[in-house]
């Protein structure tokens, strides 16, 4: 199995910068561009789900797992990866934590460190 291609230091800093990352799931979808929470643990980028929508971006990466991040104009082919390890899914929850604690965040990091959020916990890869 190859290993995954890695996001640039200059990429991983502006998404652990950035609130918000446009992201798009699915190749080919009708699925727009949406603005999602992203962190960076271990120089790697994790995305979860907080609704789980039948038709939303978790379930569409399921189906099928390529998609596109955007930064400013650019637009990064990526592939999303399932994780299933524990050790990952707290490190995950603690940079949520850490990055997203104004007052209104609070609320929605608890509900997304939750186990059924925990369980969408997916990472972005390049392709």
């Amino acid at each position: 199995m190859k290993a995954n291609k890695r996001f640039t230091s200059k990429v991983l800093e502006s998404i652990s910068k950035d609130k918000i990352l446009g992201m798009r799931a699915g190749r080919g979808t009708t699925h727009p561009i949406i603005g999602i929470w992203a962190v960076v643990v271990e120089r790697r980028v994790f995305v979860r789900s907080w609704s789980m929508k039948p038709r939303g971006w978790w379930r569409t990466f399921l189906e099928d797992p390529q998609g596109i991040i955007v930064l400013g104009e650019k637009e990064i082919p990526v592939r999303a990866i399932q994780t299933r390890s524990d050790r990952l899914k707290d490190l995950v929850s603690a940079a949520f934590k850490e990055k997203y604690s104004r007052p209104g965040d609070i609320q929605y990091v608890k509900d997304m460190s939750r186990k059924k959020s925990r369980d969408t916990t997916t990472e972005l890869t390049l392709i």
